[in-house]
């Protein structure tokens, strides 16, 4: 396809004809020529927004973008209506492959009940991969908001999934051929399989409805970085211990690989709950087939330790993920 905004002939075929209407709220949605969406307003709800683009691989990019907006969302206690979209791809992008991206984002779109409200599609050569950024919109009643900035001393953290699952996945998608060189076909597949736990939707749920204070999903700087934002947003400490933070071995061997950190690794799919009911919660999770784990404690005043039997850390602000070392 040539640069510039995608001929309507593509954009009705590739774009417009896979998205499908499912929500009520949305009274306009995409179309030629419409540049804006109109959503109804509820008397007693606010509505909640969040804006990501997908930056760091190209390998499922469509629904990555989706469960990375949703996850943010989410995490604020709201239920998400829709999504904007903005994709950029690079000079000499087959029609095909913008297809495929759409299949993604409509296929994570219909399992979510997200509908689609419009946006952007554009060739140029200011990227060399495909950038897609999706804004998002949830709606919750007033009572419900969920801030990060919601733990209280004497609480405790729990954590779901494991750590560095979307870091592993995008390196086991990105470097499979060097990664076969020594280790086998299944374990590889088994890695990038991770993908397929990337969103955090359904324990969100789960812990709106168990009166969590606080969530926040893990991403940009893995779990250490998630664990200091929680701290310094709530401005407390913590004390959580690293042998309790659940991580797969294919995540341990990959890290070891590439001398990577794993907890200080993208771990979107991961959420950091906090709560006065940490065991109830993670029977409730497990329950609904979400593993999890008590990882810690919040704490009086300002330190952020992580303990591995006697050794003590002390988090830091979040700097570069550990995935740039290698993508």
């Amino acid at each position: 396809m040539k640069i510039g905004k995608v001929p309507e002939t593509v954009l009705k075929r590739s774009i417009l004809k896979q998205i499908k209407h499912r929500r009520d709220e949305v009274l306009v949605g995409p179309g030629i020529g419409e540049d804006c969406s109109v959503i109804q307003l509820g008397a007693d709800e606010v509505y909640v927004m969040s804006t990501d683009p997908i930056t760091g691989t190209a390998d499922n990019i469509g629904s990555l973008a989706v469960h990375i907006t949703a996850n943010d969302i989410a995490s604020n206690g709201a239920e998400v209506v829709g999504i904007m979209l903005t994709i950029l791809l690079p000079d000499g992008t087959r029609e095909e492959e913008l297809k495929e991206i759409m299949k993604e984002i409509e296929g994570v779109c219909s399992k979510l009940n997200i509908e689609i409200l419009g946006g952007h599609t554009e060739i140029t050569a200011a990227v060399n991969q495909p950038i897609v950024t999706v804004t998002g919109v949830g709606k919750m009643p007033k009572g419900y908001m969920i801030k990060t900035a919601g733990a209280k001393p004497g609480q405790e953290i729990v954590m779901t999934k494991w750590a560095g699952l979307e870091g592993t996945a995008i390196i086991a998608n990105k470097k499979e051929a060097e990664l076969l060189t020594k280790y086998t076909r299944d374990f590889i597949d088994g890695a990038k399989n991770f993908i397929k736990n990337i969103s955090v939707v359904p324990e969100a749920k789960i812990g709106r409805e168990m009166g969590v204070t606080s969530m926040h999903d893990v991403t940009e700087g893995g779990i250490f970085g998630a664990l200091w934002e929680i701290g310094e947003a709530s401005k407390v400490g913590m004390e959580v211990d690293l042998k309790k933070i659940p991580i797969k071995q294919e995540t341990i061997e990959i890290c070891e690989f590439y001398d990577l950190n794993p907890y200080q690794l993208i771990s979107s799919g991961v959420m950091l709950m906090i709560t006065d009911k940490a065991n109830a919660l993670v029977d409730e999770l497990k329950k609904q087939g979400i593993f999890a784990a008590v990882i810690g404690r919040i704490t009086e005043g300002r330190n952020r330790i992580v303990m591995n039997e006697d050794e003590k850390r002390f988090l830091e602000p979040p700097k570069s993920d550990e995935l740039y070392k290698v993508t």
